[in-house]
């Protein structure tokens, strides 16, 4: 994901370097090879570098989008009985590490419903179910 682009034409003339009022861009030389680099923290997305790039190589639509990124995709754990989602399977990880035991995938609604019958056939080898602050 990046914010900050720049087309083929960009020739590192640093034109947008030298002019960035926030000092969001900056470069660096290694081996033969000079990388441009942007840091959007920094950025005032004011449009300066922009305007003075004299090959039109900065692509400053990028920074104006009022769009979502998507900057993570996780699998879930959803209810073993309605498939309500409940959590990603990193955060059930996280759980059973910090834990140190199974966790049963019941939705609030379930976890309050479940009657000591249905229990075996949801937990094998549990015998009840503990309470999980919401």
């Amino acid at each position: 994901m990046s914010f900050f682009r720049v087309n083929q034409k960009c020739n590192g003339c640093l034109a947008c370097v030298q002019n960035c009022p926030a000092s969001a861009l900056d470069y660096f030389d290694e081996g033969d090879q000079r990388m441009l680099q942007h840091n959007m923290a920094l950025c005032a997305r004011c449009g300066q570098c922009w305007r003075v790039c004299p090959q039109e190589a900065v692509e400053f639509q990028h920074l104006l989008q009022n769009e979502w990124d998507e900057v993570v995709s996780l699998s879930l754990v959803r209810c073993q009985v309605c498939k309500e989602p409940l959590y990603s399977t990193d955060f059930e990880r996280t759980l059973q590490e910090k834990t140190d035991s199974d966790i049963v995938h019941l939705c609030p609604k379930h976890r309050q419903r479940t009657s000591a019958k249905m229990w075996p056939k949801l937990a094998p080898g549990k015998s009840q179910v503990r309470k999980v602050r919401n």
